[in-house]
């Protein structure tokens, strides 16, 4: 969950990044994951405790799967933060994500968010330029001239970007602040700004001036835009339907007409395809639906399959609460990242999309779950931690890898298209061979488990054994197992981990515990954890 960091000083947020600078990501609430620099690189955007950065992570992919071989983090402190407070919260589908873009000469933009006293971040200010991890800027951009009357600064929060790489310009979709055209053209330093409403009733995109009255009704919010990478055309999410601007022409799509409050947009795949989501809130939260269409004019809503891939009567993607997150296009697979938040409870995984529709992986429940990949399908190693992000990048030069965001347990990584999942986490890099055993975290509750975090320069094989006070053995987690080297930890999170049980799954009594590992070459290293006790 997003975390209260919003009384946090200037002093503590400098104290963050020298602290979080030796670590593996700048936090392990990660809100954000898109391709980094180059091949193998992941850029990063977290939630420290009292500030919020970024961390470029460098990958690499072994002979045991993949290991982090280096990060670099930069905070950009307690001011300014691209995550507003209502993240999970907010009952608008548009604001349950946090759009980013590529952007020649700018690197990947995000929304920027400054610190209201009274509600958190909630005061958007304008966009985050990522143009290195040790280069972030941030650049201001005016509300909208009518912005006092209207009930809340969130109404004008950019909710998506499009970038046009021919004319190099920057849309930025502004829900009631309308469209934002970040012209680029003359430099990046040398940019220039021009804001637009649209008018449903004339149809066209119109100069904001100092005296514009807005009308809700004659200039519905903009809630995403997307430029059509074949045809070059503007599409144009709102709260009245889905329009498309073709030169000076705007058009309506009538398949999603006036009557759908569409909230986002997604384009790519192999076939093409471009995938559309309607919601609106409801008293229990938000009611949705996704539609894709493969000719860019006849949309469908996507079906759910169970495992014989029978159509389901039931609107799953409704009745779950759903909100997209971000959309990854894979070949001629696509993996949707949602959340769904309800009863005070958050839940997100991602659904997997082929040519006919999102595919059940089990067959005995009856809630939805079946559809959603997280936990249960190894893409987290913690039960209850919920996916905010998902994105495809390069891992290598011949393998394209995709990653999952989390808001509590770093980030996912997979080499296969999802089917297998490499956790990686907060880790501080470690001096030498096992030296140094980090046991994360250091105290145990019931029910949960603390990972043990070791260092190996070469590949080894590992044994893990945990001891009492007095130098009792209790447990032995894995026995000369295969750990490939890594520079800050070579832990597999799925199995060198203590859950608190003994030998013969009984809970330990509270107490300090010792955990040992020992690789095949002679070096031994130690670790402690303090367990409460109490029944698993």
């Amino acid at each position: 969950m997003v975390k209260n960091f919003f009384k946090s000083t200037a002093i503590l947020a400098i104290a963050a990044t020298q602290l979080f600078a030796a670590e593996t990501l700048f936090s392990n609430s990660t809100y954000k994951v898109v391709p980094g620099s180059s091949t193998g690189k992941l850029l990063v955007f977290s939630l420290g405790d009292v500030a919020s950065g970024f961390t470029e992570i460098n990958l690499k992919l072994g002979s045991f799967g993949i290991s982090a071989d280096d990060s670099k983090q930069t905070s950009i402190g307690d001011s300014t933060s691209a995550l507003h407070s209502g993240l999970f919260s907010d009952t608008w589908a548009e604001r349950r994500r946090i759009p980013a873009e590529q952007v020649e000469g700018l690197g990947v933009v995000m929304p920027m968010y400054s610190h209201d006293e009274e509600s958190g971040y909630r005061i958007p200010k304008g966009i985050l330029s990522i143009r290195n991890i040790d280069r972030i800027i941030e650049t201001p951009i005016d509300p909208p001239s009518y912005s006092d009357d209207l009930d809340s600064a969130m109404l004008y929060a950019p909710t998506g970007f499009s970038y046009d790489s021919t004319q190099k310009k920057l849309w930025i979709a502004r829900g009631a602040g309308g469209i934002t055209e970040y012209d680029i053209s003359k430099g990046v330093n040398d940019p220039s700004e021009k804001n637009y409403i649209f008018n449903i009733e004339t149809k066209t995109f119109e100069k904001i001036k100092s005296n514009y009255k807005y009308k809700s009704k004659k200039n519905p919010s903009i809630l995403d835009i997307k430029q059509n990478p074949q045809t070059g055309d503007l599409w144009i999410a709102t709260e009245k339907g889905l329009w498309i601007k073709n030169g000076e022409k705007i058009s309506m799509l009538k398949a999603l007409d006036t009557s759908k409050r569409v909230t986002g947009i997604w384009m790519g795949g192999d076939p093409f395809q471009i995938i559309v989501e309607t919601s609106k809130p409801t008293d229990d939260g938000v009611k949705g639906n996704l539609f894709r269409s493969f000719d860019s004019k006849n949309f469908k809503k996507i079906n759910f399959l169970d495992t014989a891939g029978k159509v389901q009567k039931k609107d799953i993607f409704a009745n779950s609460n759903y909100t997209v997150t971000s959309v990854a296009f894979l070949g001629k697979k696509t993996f949707v990242s949602v959340t769904s938040a309800a009863a005070g409870h958050v839940e997100g995984g991602y659904l997997e999309l082929d040519s006919l529709g999102f595919r059940a992986w089990e067959t005995d429940e009856d809630d939805g779950s079946q559809w959603l990949n997280n936990y249960n399908r190894g893409v987290t190693e913690r039960r209850g931690a919920t996916i905010t992000s998902i994105t495809t990048f390069p891992l290598t030069k011949k393998i394209t890898g995709l990653a999952v965001s989390t808001d509590e347990y770093g980030i996912s990584v997979s080499a296969d298209s999802g089917a297998t999942w490499t956790p990686i986490l907060n880790r501080a890099k470690l001096s030498k061979d096992l030296g140094s055993v980090r046991m994360v975290p250091s105290i145990l509750y019931p029910g949960e488990e603390s990972i043990v975090s070791y260092k190996v320069s070469k590949p080894s094989k590992i044994t893990i054994e945990v001891f009492s006070y007095d130098m009792r053995k209790v447990r032995r987690i894995v026995k000369d197992v295969p750990r490939d080297a890594d520079n800050s930890r070579s832990t597999n999170a799925k199995e060198d981990f203590w859950d608190g049980l003994d030998d013969y799954g009984r809970p330990c009594t509270m107490g300090v515990y010792y955990v040992r590992v020992k690789d095949n070459h002679g070096h031994i290293g130690w670790g402690k954890v303090m367990t409460v006790g109490g029944n698993k």
